[in-house]
């Protein structure tokens, strides 16, 4: 269950509970960088260690823990270095519900939140995984999906007539630690399989009873094929037949 005293903690830390406005600027780091970074490792003496040329997030007790909000494919230097000498943790944030706040960069002043009708899901963590295939059956990896609640904080400065198409991101400050997920062994992965998948299986019924879509069930397969979490036992026409393994 999360700690939800230790998240609030670890927001007030990082941004404090009387922040009514962001300034304008370079963060140093992100706020969601910032607070899970916090939350998993209060003590800052065991945060930002040197390890094998990299700068680890946490180190602590003989384990490390790597903050990572996007882009797995820059932690590929890491991973080869880390894993064999160290357990390492992933944590990859999900946005659950998201309010939309636009900043002008001129005034400074922020718009009234908007909430996206978009819902993240943890199978968003899959095309991100596909870009560290290789490391996913080592035994020292671990992941963790943290779905939050979040605030995002966007510039006014696409090339749009309102300056909303292609605005940057300035920012996110997570509301509220809904959900952890962890995966530690090929077993967790069969949690991604629904429930109503009886017996074999496409790509195109595990997207409809996922309910995403048939693009992303096809990497959500491919990874849970490669963890061995599912077996390939036929095919149907063009498309293979998946089928969850039993573990004892």
């Amino acid at each position: 269950m999360p700690d939800k005293k230790a998240f609030e903690a670890a927001k007030r830390k990082v941004i404090g509970i009387d922040r009514q406005r962001l300034g304008i600027g370079t963060l140093a780091e992100k706020s969601l960088h910032a607070i899970l970074k916090n939350y998993y490792e209060p003590n800052e003496d065991r945060q930002e260690i040197p390890i094998e040329n990299y700068v680890a997030d946490i180190f602590a007790d003989g384990e490390i823990i790597e903050i990572q909000t996007r882009q797995f494919d820059k932690m590929r230097g890491k991973l080869a270095a880390f894993l064999p000498l160290y357990p390492v943790t992933i944590v990859y944030p999900i946005p659950h519900e998201k309010w939309l706040i636009w900043i002008d960069e001129e005034s400074g002043s922020l718009s009234k939140k908007r909430k996206s009708p978009r819902k993240g899901n943890p199978y968003l963590v899959f095309p991100e995984l596909y870009k560290i295939k290789a490391y996913l059956k080592d035994p020292n990896l671990r992941l963790r999906l943290v779905l939050l609640d979040v605030e995002e904080y966007k510039l006014l400065n696409g090339w749009s007539k309102d300056r909303k198409k292609g605005a940057s991101r300035y920012d996110r400050i997570p509301t509220e630690l809904v959900r952890e997920i962890e995966l530690d062994c090929p077993q967790d992965f069969l949690q991604f399989v629904p429930f109503e998948l009886e017996g074999a299986f496409t790509s195109k019924e595990f997207a409809a009873a996922a309910r995403i879509p048939l693009s992303l069930a096809q990497t959500v397969l491919n990874i849970l094929y490669h963890v061995e979490a599912v077996a390939r036992v036929g095919k149907r026409g063009r498309l293979y037949l998946y089928e969850a393994k039993e573990y004892c």
